[in-house]
């Protein structure tokens, strides 16, 4: 349903308001009532008790109480005024039928819609630039976490180990903890598996799954397809290298820690 504007609502409202205050004084009586002949000398001065009512509305009240009474003609005999005003009717007469442009004898009241007209509120987009609602945000978080190696390093030392001797390698030799999933799989595949296709396959599908789900919704629910592909990379990769950080022993060989005990360094 369409939805009137306030001012054009109160407008119709004033001009229904006057439409009945103009026929409530048509039918009030003879007391307020004046003659077309009688119009001119009322509208000669400011006397009290002139009316405002125009001749033909007080002519037409006139003719519709003597039709009520029975007393009503059917004769119709109009004059014109020299100056073209209001045509003036013969006594006893019906009042003469008022016209609008057209000869139309209704006014019909056009509401439009403002919606249609002009466009208030901005059509909503689910984007926005990159610079500055993004970039700030990431350069923000590269501000703190540089913050936070630095005093992190301040206050803690780095556990360095001795003076490495070249004439006595270290058994077993292990790779810091962020490669040793790496260093596992060289003793389960061929070197150009483990260090080219696995990671450049692994690689290639978390690259690529932003473009294959494309739900912007942040309901883990709604996102099952991410949620699983994260999942299997970091299950995968910490099974790795939790198993090359406490199940491999001297030689690199597969041991149980809790029989042979832990060889493991920061």
């Amino acid at each position: 349903m369409t939805e009137v504007p306030e001012h054009l609502r109160k407008r119709a409202e004033e001009a229904k308001a006057k439409a009945a205050a103009k026929a409530a004084a048509a039918a009030g009586g003879d007391a307020t009532e004046t003659t077309p002949a009688a119009a001119p000398a009322a509208s000669g001065g400011d006397a009290a008790g002139a009316s405002k009512i125009p001749a033909h509305l007080l002519e037409r009240s006139k003719s519709a109480r003597d039709k009520a009474a029975g007393g009503g003609g059917t004769a119709t005999a109009l004059a014109e005024k020299p100056s073209g005003g209001v045509p003036v009717i013969a006594a006893g007469g019906p009042p003469p039928l008022v016209t609008g442009p057209g000869g139309h004898t209704q006014r019909l009241l056009t509401v439009v819609k403002s919606g249609s007209i002009q466009d208030v509120k901005a059509t909503p987009q689910d984007k926005v630039h990159t610079w500055p609602h993004l970039l700030v945000v990431e350069f923000g978080a590269a501000l703190l976490c540089t913050a936070f190696t630095l005093l992190f390093s301040v206050w803690v030392n780095a556990p360095f180990l001795e003076l490495a001797n070249f004439n006595q390698t270290p058994n077993p030799s292990k790779a810091p903890w962020y490669f040793l999933g790496l260093q596992e799989m060289l003793t389960m595949f061929h070197p150009m598996v483990a260090g080219v296709m696995v990671p450049g396959m692994g690689l290639f599908v978390l690259g690529a799954a932003p473009f294959i789900d494309k739900n912007p919704s942040n309901k883990p629910e709604d996102r099952k397809f991410a949620i699983a592909i994260m999942t299997v990379h970091l299950m995968f990769w910490a099974t790795l290298v939790m198993i090359g950080s406490f199940f491999r022993g001297p030689g690199f060989n597969f041991v149980f820690p809790w029989n042979k005990g832990i060889f493991f360094d920061l």
